[in-house]
């Protein structure tokens, strides 16, 4: 394990591990952080550990699982999280088919080994929808986070539904187990707003945050260039979840561009706490408003800390400034 010494204030805001996009950090319960990310090449999932958030930087890198030469999970292997579980690992993903690209899915491994990065990885297979549901996991879907709220496990994902360029929502549902639904899809956001209208209709990304009696969950919204930015839904702790009335959307934008530091389309992003306890953002931004290629591909999205501040109403503020 990587101690990874240094001031790690220096490294806020500013690529800190370059060229992963859609960053993924879990503390554990020992105190190990736990690193993943979508690779460049979208052919495999990765892991990184160290004893301390900055130590991630310069950690071994292990490929823990490899995609499928055909079939499912054989190409476009997007957004993979770590999750612990009941006593075991899971990673949740999405990936595609090497016969057919954008049948993108969410899939889950399944690790009961104590060490992820040594352990042996099961596949479960796609995501399991809730008996009586017809339509979830049908589309093209990805970007599935889970959190646990008063004893109960929680699954949100994007999902496109629509014809033409299509548009991608959130839905949420509870969870049977680590790879099944209990309960069918809800929808809890779709791309409103002009700022989540940008190339793309698009809400996708989810990650949560809980504090002050609250549920924060932010997710991405527009096309993945410069126009790329975050949203944010609040809910009480104690509400129904699976209610679309309990989730209030912020009308703007929670993090966007800042040109004048050069950071440009911030987000899917996770949480994370620094060794003090103190609540970073962790998220992907690019160094540069021109993007080369197809921006997809283009592998200039790198992972980024940033300090969550709180304000006087108990809400988190995302500010580039320390």
């Amino acid at each position: 394990m990587r101690k990874g010494k240094g001031n790690i204030e220096a490294i806020y805001n500013k690529p800190w591990i370059l060229q992963r996009a859609d960053p993924y950090v879990y503390r554990h319960e020992d105190g190990a952080y736990y690193f993943t990310s979508s690779v460049p090449a979208y052919d495999g999932i990765v892991i990184r550990k160290s004893d301390t958030l900055e130590g991630l930087a310069q950690a071994e890198e292990v490929e823990v699982w490899h995609m499928h030469e055909n079939g499912v999970m054989s190409h476009h292997i997007w957004a993979p999280e770590i999750h612990y579980i009941n006593g075991a690992w899971y990673i949740y993903f999405a990936a595609g088919e090497a016969e057919a690209v954008w049948n993108i899915r969410p899939y889950v491994l399944e690790c009961k080994d104590a060490d992820p990065l040594t352990g042996t990885w099961t596949e479960k297979g796609k995501m399991g929808r809730a008996d009586g549901d017809e339509f979830s996991f049908e589309a093209f879907s990805l970007d599935a986070t889970v959190f646990e709220n008063k004893g109960k496990y929680y699954y949100v994902w994007a999902e496109k539904v629509g014809v033409g360029k299509q548009i991608s929502n959130l839905y949420i549902g509870e969870m049977e187990s680590p790879y099944k639904l209990r309960t069918v899809q809800v929808l809890l956001t779709t791309p409103d707003y002009d700022w989540e209208r940008i190339g793309f209709w698009v809400n996708e990304g989810p990650a949560v945050i809980k504090k002050n009696g609250k549920i924060f969950l932010t997710y991405s919204a527009s096309e993945t260039g410069v126009a790329y930015c975050m949203g944010m839904m609040t809910a009480d702790e104690d509400s129904d979840l699976l209610d679309p009335l309990s989730w209030r959307k912020e009308r703007n934008p929670v993090l966007q561009t800042k040109e004048e530091i050069g950071i440009y389309g911030p987000g899917h992003n996770s949480f994370t706490v620094d060794e003090e306890g103190n609540d970073i953002l962790v998220y992907h931004a690019r160094t540069e408003s021109e993007i080369v290629g197809n921006p997809l591909y283009n592998p200039n999205r790198h992972a980024m800390l940033m300090k969550v501040k709180w304000n006087e109403n108990g809400m988190p503020v995302f500010d580039f400034g320390k």
